[in-house]
């Protein structure tokens, strides 16, 4: 297949020229036939069955709509710095819970299969090793390993293994679609309530009741969690099914009643944005990003300033300043909001010390 590149004058933006599926050659003839009159990428006439998506997706939007997508000023600030990040990072490694009584802070990681529950604790780790540390058993997107169905709890380290932080993020398979597939909202909020022991292996055929072996009858407030944090993969939001967002809606409702806060984390924020991909510090500036946020928290039920953004590492062996920036922000994040549920603990419990 040839095509004929013409030149047009006036400054014209660098664009990749779209890839044609199977033999289309007729349906664009020139490249350049994709710009308007200014000179600029004319969304109009590219059509959407002749471009190939990049890896990933980029939210299925040509190449004159990931042009549009950069707003001229971002929608939250973040410092891209090397002061920041170390700010970030003696901030978590010198947490300490907002409870005398407690050594821990434990949070909870909930999401589908796939949706980089276990990437994140990976990464979140690799930033205080330096080098990419595989921690959680990470699999690929398609097949995440995750199907394991034990409960996990990784202490996460500081700069070395003699200096843990005090945060402690649970690890469990992904949720299913209602009660018969993947983990339950009975077993998750037995989890959340304490009742299920470190390593139990869970079954939607056998659910966590007072008979199961290592069931924590009277939980102290050591053993529950104290944030729960939901994560859904950014590039999946419009094809997640009506009954995941039905049990994310149900299991908010009943984590609500138990007075523990909740937040969430938008994965893979790079598969849907190409500029974000080649530049993380633009997630803030892209709108594919800001309207996926939208439409995660229309599926989770939360108000997006409850959401952050994160790129997981995956293929790195190197950790990089600026998605360190991203993942610190994302932990601090949660850490304000697990500070929130000492808070309200204090006020129901005055025996307890703040």
């Amino acid at each position: 297949m040839a095509f004929n590149f013409r030149t047009v004058s006036g400054n014209c933006p660098n664009f990749s020229a779209p890839v044609l599926h199977g033999e289309k050659p007729l349906s664009i003839a020139f490249a350049t036939d994709l710009l308007g009159g200014d000179g600029r990428p004319d969304s109009s006439k590219v059509r959407k069955e002749n471009v190939i998506n990049a890896p990933g997706g980029f939210a299925g939007l040509p190449g004159a709509e990931q042009w549009k997508s950069k707003m001229e000023s971002p929608w939250r600030e973040v410092a891209w710095t090397e002061d920041r990040r170390e700010t970030l990072m003696k901030s978590i490694s010198s947490y300490k819970p907002g409870c005398e009584d407690l050594s821990e802070a434990r949070v909870l990681l909930v999401g589908p299969v796939g949706a980089g529950k276990s990437s994140f604790i990976s990464s979140v780790q690799s930033v205080f090793t330096g080098r990419f540390t595989n921690r959680a058993m990470v699999g690929s997107s398609s097949t995440s390993f995750t199907k394991k169905v034990e409960l996990q709890l990784f202490n996460i380290r500081g700069r070395s293994p003699e200096q843990p932080t005090a945060l402690v993020l649970c690890d469990v398979m992904g949720l299913g679609d209602g009660e018969t597939t993947g983990l339950t909202l009975h077993d998750t909020l037995a989890i959340i309530k304490g009742h299920a022991p470190e390593g139990h292996k869970f079954s939607p055929e056998q659910p966590v009741r007072s008979e199961t072996v290592g069931y924590v009858k009277k939980p102290s407030l050591k053993d529950k969690v104290h944030c729960v944090v939901f994560v859904v993969d950014a590039s999946k939001v419009s094809s997640y099914t009506k009954g995941l967002g039905t049990t994310f809606q149900q299991l908010r409702e009943h984590i609500s009643d138990l007075g523990v806060h909740q937040v969430a984390l938008l994965t893979h924020v790079d598969q849907v944005c190409q500029e974000t991909a080649r530049d993380i510090t633009q997630v803030y500036n892209s709108r594919i990003v800001q309207q996926t946020m939208t439409k995660a928290g229309a599926l989770l039920g939360m108000s997006t300033s409850y959401i952050v953004p994160v790129k997981n590492y995956s293929s790195e062996l190197d950790v990089d300043e600026n998605t360190d920036i991203l993942l610190l922000s994302a932990v601090d994040h949660i850490l304000q909001y697990v500070d929130l549920h000492f808070q309200d603990c204090a006020a129901t419990y005055p025996k307890l010390s703040l």
